[in-house]
């Protein structure tokens, strides 16, 4: 399983939102790049990008600094935020970003993905953020009635290889992941899944580590590995066992 350090960027500095609000934002480092290094030497695999402005706002805000980084950190990085063009997914990919996700435009527009995934394929993930099993939009901003358990079946036909679950009730708030409604999204899809929002320590990392024969691949840490809840090289430890 790997664990995704999560870099949020808004107005060039890493911060977290808690539960995706705007208005409560900790600044946690003003050298993203800086960050990105030390969850690199403590042993990430890979990085998880987000430019909240971007998520927000509809047009990516960061990019110099992200592709900054995924130019020079050396391991792959996945990235998300107001990625609302094929444009945008290649400019991202041509530098030098491994993998882009994709949110709210593909609840507003199926065609977009369909297109996306015929061009790049694994290299595109969907992000499903959401309150209450169902699916929010506009960097979490506005609440739609797509549930998630319904969306994933046309992602599935459409040959979608990565998937990320956000509970957002959980995200910042290291109350542990909402494993209820990730075995209900589970059994609704053999996509592969990455479980964000919520973990806050070592226990957390072991359950989702245990759902992996369920289809979980993967897990994005935030604010337990910035607030210092969650040892971060133990907790890459225990997702390599058995690896």
């Amino acid at each position: 399983m790997i664990l995704f350090p999560a870099i949020d960027i808004k107005d060039g500095k890493v911060v977290r939102l808690q539960q995706g609000k705007f208005d409560d934002v900790t600044v946690y480092s003003e050298v993203p790049l800086e960050m990105a290094t030390k969850w690199k030497e403590q042993g990430a695999q890979w990085l998880h990008i987000v430019d909240l402005d971007g998520a927000k706002t509809g047009e990516i805000k960061n990019l110099d600094t992200i592709l900054n980084i995924a130019k020079t950190i050396g391991i792959p990085v996945q990235m998300g935020g107001g990625v609302r063009s094929h444009d945008a997914i290649h400019r991202l990919l041509e530098g030098g970003v491994r993998r882009v996700v994709l949110g709210t435009k593909v609840v507003d527009d199926m065609d977009f993905l369909k297109a996306a995934l015929d061009r790049w394929k694994d290299r595109i993930a969907v992000s499903l953020d959401c309150s209450n099993g169902k699916v929010s939009t506009r960097g979490w901003t506005q609440t739609s009635d797509i549930r998630a358990v319904d969306i994933v079946k046309d992602l599935e036909e459409m040959g979608l290889k990565y998937l990320i679950y956000t509970d957002i009730s959980r995200d910042g708030m290291l109350s542990g992941p909402n494993i209820q409604e990730l075995m209900a999204l589970l059994k609704a899809t053999t996509i592969p899944v990455i479980a964000s929002g919520g973990i806050s320590n070592l226990a957390d990392v072991e359950n989702l580590k245990s759902m992996q024969e369920f289809g979980i691949i993967g897990a994005i840490t935030g604010k337990a590995i910035y607030e210092g809840t969650l040892d971060f090289k133990k907790a890459i430890e225990i997702c390599l066992l058995n690896e």
